[in-house]
């Protein structure tokens, strides 16, 4: 290899010539130094880069860190709340199951209902075949299923008591009204009987006459009450009965009051049983104070006896 050397003034020309060893040297300051210069700079540049790569990746994973923390506590604070509030919920539902349970036997017993007909202890039977479910896997919807069935198996008891509850109440208030419309028990609450239905000796001639009720004597303005539920079909004086009250039950049934001191309803009036209606005296064809209980039974007269001594079962 031979280097030519010129001179500015173009009057000298040298010439150099190089061996292998000159040669190796030249090309490698030539060529080594750029290359050298070219990886540290691009060695720098890296580094930089990827510290600052890593310093993001570190910083985006602690942000993520922290909003999955978050989550997480939010995720167990609504679960804890969501717990609290389902197991207040239990337990209002139970204790409303209790108390129906009790308020469903006690009025079975008022009621006097027969022995199994209403138990308010026992589930109800029911069933059906099963029908087809989706089928879950894991744990969290197994819970939610569990917790739900349990909600609607509470419902369904719930819902079920309520329902007994009505037709219960429903056949008490049945029952109460048939009670309250059967002729049954005496027309006073305080006295004795004086003179039966039927054939007797009149009071005021001797002579044997019908006597088509019963006498109730007692203290004069002594309470004449109602033996059954009705509406008052007369209120007034009636020949022979003086003041009488006559009241209208259904069914064919009427039963009359008479010889009344006072009367207390007025035609029309809805009386129920027990209430009183009249006050004892000696209006009319009477001897002294007490009642002329009379029972029509499909406008014929029947012998109160057997109503005075019936019980309101």
């Amino acid at each position: 290899m031979k280097i030519i050397l010129i001179s500015n003034g173009a009057e000298k020309v040298r010439t150099l010539s190089l061996n292998s060893w000159a040669k190796g040297l030249l090309s490698v300051l030539l060529l080594g130094i750029p290359v050298a210069a070219g990886t540290l700079l691009g060695v720098k540049i890296a580094d930089g880069r990827w510290e600052l790569v890593v310093e993001n990746t570190v910083n985006q994973m602690q942000h993520e860190l922290v909003q999955q923390q978050q989550e997480v506590d939010q995720g167990r604070a609504q679960a804890a709340e969501t717990l609290t509030a389902m197991t207040v919920k239990l337990a209002e539902m139970r204790a409303r199951l209790i108390r129906l349970d009790a308020l469903g036997e006690r009025l079975t017993q008022i009621a006097r209902l027969d022995d199994g007909e209403f138990d308010f202890s026992d589930a109800p039977g029911v069933g059906g075949p099963k029908g087809s479910s989706a089928v879950e896997t894991t744990d969290s919807l197994a819970m939610q299923r569990e917790l739900s069935s349990l909600f609607d198996r509470l419902d369904r008891r719930l819902d079920n008591r309520s329902a007994q509850l009505q037709v219960l109440t429903s056949m008490m208030s049945d029952n109460r009204l048939k009670r309250e419309q059967t002729v049954a028990g005496t027309p006073i609450n305080k006295g004795w009987m004086s003179s039966r239905y039927g054939m007797r000796a009149d009071p005021f001639d001797g002579d044997q006459r019908w006597h088509a009720g019963v006498d109730f004597a007692g203290k004069k303005g002594s309470e004449i009450v109602a033996v059954a539920s009705g509406v008052v079909t007369w209120s007034g004086k009636r020949s022979g009965y003086g003041k009488m009250v006559e009241i209208n039950h259904g069914d064919g049934y009427v039963t009359r009051y008479a010889h009344n001191d006072k009367n207390l309803v007025t035609l029309g009036s809805i009386v129920k049983k027990g209430q009183q209606i009249a006050l004892m005296g000696s209006s009319g064809r009477s001897t002294g104070p007490h009642v002329h209980f009379e029972v029509y039974k499909n406008g014929r007269t029947v012998d109160p006896a057997s109503y005075i001594h019936k019980t309101n079962r």
